[in-house]
């Protein structure tokens, strides 16, 4: 019988984000806070004893030679030195390019799956140290809870947090991350801020004035949807999300989101629902 798994894939809201410095390497120092959404990608995992990787049919916009995924099980394949392979699939349904960690996620999905399907016993922060090599907001996915971030992302703390329900806007463009980071009016020297602070209010996002200068179509969208309640774009965008008290409040404004723009209704996650699914502790 073939060895199948099938997981989620969540994305993921930066409730707040500031720039406090800048390594040597260039990498730019940050806070922020992490807490998954129940909008996810959903990814299917089977196992195979020829060694190949490979993607199956699905509906991801990637080529195969920039899928996250196939980098993703040909690192661990590669490093462990495993002889079986995988076919992988996906059920793409976080946006490209919003500040929403799909990506990331599915890396960590990927790492959490085939850490199982090849029986590689590693550990969770094993795995998190691999995944910072694939990119910056991996951890956060593997480690598995919401988390205050510092360093450049992979310093974790967990954090409990409010469980509200987003409205989050996707305004239907892609933003450069490069280029916002690059972007001279960037604000790097933010003073640190503590848990406390952040619990008790306090925070910005930082890349927020810098992407609404350059896309005018997320400002559309934080100037829209901020007419119903406090918002604030996602990491460095283009999704810009907003807390509501009940599902109810918050289906009745995303009916009326203007036809150019697609709207979710997600509800906030302190757990990845992977490590549930699986039986992780986290």
């Amino acid at each position: 019988m073939a060895q199948i798994l099938r997981l989620p894939a969540p994305a993921k809201l930066n409730l707040m984000l500031h720039i406090t410095g800048r390594r040597d390497d260039g990498y730019h120092l940050l806070e922020t806070v992490f807490q998954f959404i129940d909008l996810s990608d959903r990814l299917e995992f089977e196992l195979n004893l020829s060694g190949r990787i490979e993607r199956r049919a699905g509906n991801s916009p990637v080529a195969a030679t920039d899928d996250i995924l196939l980098k993703t099980a040909t690192i661990l394949q590669t490093r462990y030195q495993v002889r079986a392979g995988v076919s992988i699939a996906i059920d793409k349904k976080i946006p490209i390019g919003g500040g929403l960690g799909g990506g990331s996620s599915n890396a960590a999905t990927c790492l959490l799956a085939l850490n199982q399907l090849w029986q590689l016993g590693l550990s969770l922060d094993r795995l998190a140290r691999i995944g910072l090599e694939i990119g910056a907001d991996v951890p956060v996915f593997v480690a598995g809870r919401a988390a205050w971030a510092s360093g450049i992302g992979e310093q974790l703390q967990p954090i409990e947090l409010e469980q509200p329900i987003y409205l989050v806007i996707d305004p239907k463009i892609e933003v450069s991350t490069a280029q916002i980071f690059a972007a001279q009016e960037l604000t790097r020297n933010c003073d640190p801020l503590t848990i406390r602070a952040f619990l008790r209010g306090s925070g910005t996002n930082v890349c927020e004035p810098v992407v609404r200068k350059l896309y005018p179509q997320v400002a559309a969208a934080l100037d829209w949807l901020g007419q119903y309640a406090p918002t604030r774009m996602s990491g460095t965008g283009a999704c810009v999300f907003a807390a509501f008290d009940s599902l109810e409040q918050a289906e009745g404004v995303k009916l009326r989101v203007p036809k150019n723009w697609t709207a979710f209704v997600a509800r906030a996650l302190n757990v990845n629902p992977v490590h549930q699914q699986l039986g992780l502790l986290v």
